[in-house]
């Protein structure tokens, strides 16, 4: 039972690995080379099906579905990038100082992140693209701020474990800076949590910035979306449905493959298990 175990946890980390490998090296080439250029139209190509010029096909405007898929996981990656780094750093530094020093400042925090969680992240999401406008980085920052809350209780359940743990008491008894215990002693003994989160939080931010692409608040044209690939699609789904094969699989493959991998941290990193 323990070896069926530990090849289900092999199998999550190889899986998920081989799937974002895929992706990130789709990534990399695109940006010094792609089959086809991903904005060139051409009206003697408009929705043709797979072959050995256009793997996936071409879309309504003669363009290469490939090629955009290929260039689509740069928006992907850019998205859960930024989103990861806002959720971690400021929920991190909101959740740890909440959690070590306490009381009011603990209340105050996490009345904020209670606001903020009031919200279902995709209306926030809407409200915040609304107000600051559409487009790659908004969309980013605005996922960024919707991840903070979840980070934030995370870091500071870890930060009041550990706060009076004899090595931290040791510390402020020799002296040594509150900031210094915070994030020298004990963010490394409570990052395994926080690094599971960082990964769900990158597949969620995907499959948001796909939602709201699809809903035309997102990445704009003519930059490639996999979600707004999907809207642009659905008026072919019975004439060409390569179109909505190729961003949907996509979206499916990656949101897999994070999910595989945050699995496989979070059993490798649980001393439990």
């Amino acid at each position: 039972m323990k070896l069926l175990l530990q090849n289900s946890k092999n199998i999550n980390l190889l899986l998920g690995l081989l799937i974002l490998s895929a992706f990130l090296l789709a990534m990399f080439v695109s940006f010094f080379y792609t089959p086809h250029d991903v904005n060139t139209m051409s009206v003697a190509d408009k929705l043709k099906g797979p072959s050995a010029v256009h793997w996936f096909g071409t879309d309504e405007f003669g363009r290469d579905i490939f090629s955009r898929i290929m260039q689509g996981t740069q928006t992907a990656f850019f998205v859960g990038t930024v989103t990861v780094l806002i959720g971690v750093v400021f929920g991190t530094l909101i959740g740890g100082v909440a959690g070590y020093i306490g009381g009011w400042v603990d209340e105050i925090f996490m009345r904020l992140m209670d606001a903020l969680m009031a919200f279902p992240g995709i209306i926030l999401a809407l409200m915040l693209v609304a107000v600051f406008g559409p487009g790659m980085v908004n969309t980013s920052i605005a996922l960024g701020i919707i991840a903070i809350p979840g980070i934030a209780r995370i870091a500071r359940s870890g930060f009041i474990q550990q706060k009076d743990m004899e090595y931290v008491l040791s510390d402020k008894l020799i002296g040594v800076k509150p900031f210094t215990i915070m994030f020298r002693r004990i963010l490394p003994n409570v990052s395994s949590p926080l690094i599971v989160a960082a990964s769900i939080s990158f597949a969620t931010a995907m499959l948001a910035e796909a939602a709201l692409s699809y809903l035309g608040l997102g990445v704009q044209p003519p930059n490639p979306s996999w979600g707004r690939m999907l809207r642009d699609s659905q008026s072919f789904l019975t004439s060409a449905p390569w179109y909505t094969y190729a961003p949907g699989i996509s979206i499916t493959l990656m949101v897999l493959g994070f999910y595989m991998l945050s699995n496989a941290i979070r059993d490798l990193l649980d001393p439990r298990s």
